[in-house]
């Protein structure tokens, strides 16, 4: 076995076991650092597929901007909510589902031979700010919609605490 093969499955073994510890850990501290190792996972698979522009992306803006942003919520945050077990394994079950379906149904095309060319090709601008404008704005959507109800949620607790105070504190 060649040595870029050992490494792209401890890449693929690491990303998917802290995965795994991100979904079912307890702690929500070990969670946030487990998702550090998956982020770095996903990183160093997009250098596998020749796609730098995105494993430079991927470090810089979730390693350095919404993890250090999510570490920072949860050493913050002093109560945890209780997660309903029933609905979230249905979400989850029947995203699966439609995600199986969609990979199944899909006619995938192979390349005999990768590309070794650099993904950043002078395009990329342009690329983002026509055909794909509308995935790169619901992203971002998504993202402040996140923001908003993070903030909304630290507040009502913040809210909630103040109220259960005694009068003497």
């Amino acid at each position: 076995m060649e040595l870029t093969v050992i490494l792209f499955y401890v890449f693929v073994v690491m990303t998917l076991g802290s995965g795994a510890v991100v979904v079912f850990s307890r702690n929500i501290v070990h969670a946030a650092f487990a998702l550090l190792f998956t982020f770095f996972g996903v990183a160093a698979l997009y250098v596998f597929l020749m796609a730098d522009f995105l494993a430079v992306t991927q470090l810089l803006i979730y390693v350095g901007g919404i993890l250090v942003l999510l570490l920072f919520g949860v050493m913050l945050t002093t109560k945890v909510f209780d997660v309903h077990i029933l609905p979230a394994t249905v979400i989850v079950s029947l995203i699966a589902v439609i995600l199986s379906v969609l990979f199944l149904g899909t006619e995938w095309k192979v390349a005999q031979a990768p590309a070794e060319v650099s993904s950043t090709a002078p395009l990329l601008g342009e690329k983002l700010l026509t055909t794909y404008v509308l995935p790169f704005e619901i992203a971002s959507v998504v993202l402040v919609v996140a923001m908003i109800g993070a903030a909304m949620i630290a507040r009502r607790d913040r809210k909630d605490r103040t109220a259960a105070r005694p009068e003497g504190m």
